[in-house]
């Protein structure tokens, strides 16, 4: 059988990722599907056509490692050609504006992926492109990091839709995706964060019945099926370490919290991960965690999505 994925005319409608919002229920579901059926056919050998004479370029304004290798390693799967830009790689570091950037880029390139702080700044790309911008991270949201989490949530317990979720830690940009992953696919997240470590007030308005706050954390993981958490201290917040480490006391994630979810929880982390800290040792090398076929997934959420936004 010819598995091979041959390039088709880009639709002139050009759509952005920078918010699973940007997506229905539907066009989610078809993605990780999508992404399930491409990780089987990398397994089996075949070949993908989709970018062959395109070039996606990688606009990084932050470190990274699983969204970057990712999306390198995604684009060259489909035909294509990745190009890095770091933080001083680009006219950007000298204040040249986003949107003659975007201008420029979209002239040569096929696709964008911007990582940086403020989300401002990939909402200004987006409106100035011409080709499809993804979100890579921002201080906002993480939208590529939630298709591989559900990805690799269906795979283990098949259909979410009912189910119950628990998120253990800071209320901070992976937390607003899986806040934005509930309301989108009918589960529902249980938010434990200390107190001033809440998620975006707007955005919880928006969520409504489909997220809950307990501040207990372990009567927020009481027969749930997923447990997941972050680091306490994202990017930039380096300097805040101590302190937060103080305020997230009792937040850990441990095998206690592991036992008082149901039997067949599983435990989830975007990586990277700091053992004894927001979790610990036992619980992420653990029999229950997923932590590696989550990260794995990056890169197949991510075919699937670039597919979705160069061919529909």
């Amino acid at each position: 059988m010819d598995f091979r994925l041959f390039a088709r005319t880009i639709n002139m409608a050009v759509r952005h990722f920078l918010s699973l919002m940007d997506l229905s229920a539907d066009e989610i579901r078809q993605i990780i599907h999508r992404a399930i059926e491409m990780k089987q056919l990398l397994k089996a050998g075949a070949t993908m056509d989709l970018m062959r004479h395109r070039t996606g370029v990688m606009v990084f304004e932050k470190s990274s490692t699983r969204t970057r290798v990712s999306f390198e390693t995604g684009i060259t799967h489909l035909g294509g050609n990745a190009i890095f830009l770091a933080p001083t790689d680009s006219h950007l570091s000298r204040g040249e504006p986003i949107e003659d950037t975007a201008k420029i880029l979209s002239s040569m390139a096929s696709l964008i992926i911007m990582r940086t702080g403020a989300h401002q700044r990939i909402e200004k790309m987006a409106a100035a492109a011409s080709v499809p911008v993804i979100n890579g991270l921002s201080d906002y949201n993480h939208p590529c990091q939630l298709l591989a989490d559900i990805q690799t949530w269906i795979e283990h317990q098949n259909d979410i839709t009912g189910r119950t979720a628990t998120w253990v830690g800071d209320g901070n940009n992976v937390c607003h995706s899986w806040m934005n992953a509930a309301r989108q696919l009918g589960f529902h997240l249980r938010i434990s964060a200390p107190a001033g470590y809440q998620p975006d007030p707007e955005l919880t308005a928006a969520c409504g019945k489909s997220i809950s706050f307990h501040p207990n954390p372990m009567e927020a993981v009481d027969d749930v099926d997923l447990i997941v958490t972050d680091t306490w201290a994202s990017m930039g917040q380096e300097q805040e370490k101590e302190n937060r480490e103080a305020d997230f006391n009792g937040f850990r994630v441990d095998q206690s919290m592991m036992k008082a979810a149901h039997s067949k929880a599983i435990f989830m982390h975007c990586l990277p991960a700091y053992r004894g800290v927001e979790v610990t040792a036992e619980v992420i090398d653990g029999p229950q965690s997923v932590v590696w076929e989550e990260a794995e997934n990056r890169l197949h959420a991510q075919k699937a999505l670039m597919e979705f936004l160069l061919v529909r």
